[in-house]
């Protein structure tokens, strides 16, 4: 007898122990380019409506305070530290942040980039918001249709980028150049930066206003640059012979909007890209996903290259018709 009641109880030890281990509880890291940045922080409420969801996700919301490698990676040492499961992460250098990645993914640290990518040596899967040419596409025919309401034949434009290193700036650029053949009233003169900083963004377009008194239109492919440029157009006064374009946020753009500083711009919902990025990264970690696709939960699964690229959906754009709608929401 005591030998069945010694066995009894190692076999529910046992099974208590793989109970407990089958749901353990994953922890999963979301970092932004910075903290107090309102595109990161509706990427967040996604990321925590997908922890919801999958009931044994603990998601921790974190990021640098200023938009440098260098405090990324002061970050994610911490996280690695830590013992977080999985790393998602919007970079803020490419390639400056794969050391200290691949040595989260030594210590079994899963990693996915999303937004602003990593290169592939540092991550396992990166998810685009959208196709990066039909973003490019997108800004060159936003600033095309702003010359046109502006009624000008050909117009110069200028880009206010976010840092010279921001991966999906970069690559959107690109793609913006590519196009400009198919859209004759685009004269691009200039790319600036302004760091997604709002002050030094602010400055910037101020100084674009006045080095290029020609200049009708801004085109900001960061939601804090040009939530900054329109700032700057109002108060120059600039109104109406000025307009902003880009990617931005309707909350944070209505007034923009309202103002006649931007006639229309384009986002994906950051939301919902918070909310995919945490499914990937928890598809790693339970070893569901596989190398070409992963799942982003109720937004169905995304389609993986051999890069391990996947992307999200199309932007859309915003105006007066719909911004009252949209600003309510994010």
């Amino acid at each position: 007898m005591k030998t069945k009641a010694i066995l009894g109880c190692t076999l529910t030890v046992v099974a208590l122990a793989l109970s407990s281990s089958a749901f353990a509880e994953v922890k999963i890291a979301l970092v932004a380019k910075s903290l107090g940045n309102g595109f990161f922080e509706a990427a967040n409420v996604g990321a925590q409506e997908a922890a919801k969801e999958l009931g044994d996700v603990t998601v921790i919301y974190t990021g640098p305070t200023t938009t440098t490698a260098e405090a990324q990676i002061e970050v994610l040492n911490g996280l690695i530290a830590q013992g977080v499961d999985a790393i998602a992460i919007s970079a803020n250098d490419p390639d400056a942040l794969v050391p200290v990645l691949k040595k989260a993914m030594q210590r079994g640290i899963k990693v996915v980039s999303w937004d602003s990518g990593v290169a592939k040596e540092g991550r396992q899967i990166h998810l685009n918001p959208s196709n990066n040419a039909l973003i490019g596409e997108t800004n060159v025919k936003l600033a095309a249709d702003a010359l046109k309401a502006l009624n000008v034949e050909k117009g110069d434009v200028a880009i206010l980028s976010a840092t010279p290193t921001s991966t999906n700036q970069n690559i959107w650029i690109a793609e913006m150049k590519k196009v400009l053949p198919k859209y004759p009233a685009v004269n691009l003169v200039t790319v600036a930066y302004g760091d997604d900083l709002s002050d030094k963004s602010y400055r910037e377009t101020v100084g674009l206003l006045k080095s290029y008194p020609d200049l009708k239109v801004i085109v900001s492919p960061s939601s804090v640059g040009i939530v900054a440029a329109a700032q700057a157009v109002k108060d120059q006064g600039k109104i109406g012979k000025v307009y902003v374009t880009g990617l931005g946020l309707p909350s944070e753009m209505a007034g923009a909007v309202k103002s006649g500083a931007s006639k229309s711009f384009a986002i994906w919902n950051p939301i919902d890209l918070g909310y995919a990025a945490t499914y990937l990264a928890d598809d790693l970690v339970k070893g569901t996903a596989t190398k070409t696709e992963a799942s982003m939960g109720k937004l169905g699964k995304v389609k993986l290259d051999a890069d391990g690229s996947g992307a999200m959906a199309e932007p859309f754009v915003y105006d007066a018709s719909n911004i009252d709608k949209f600003s309510k929401i994010f």
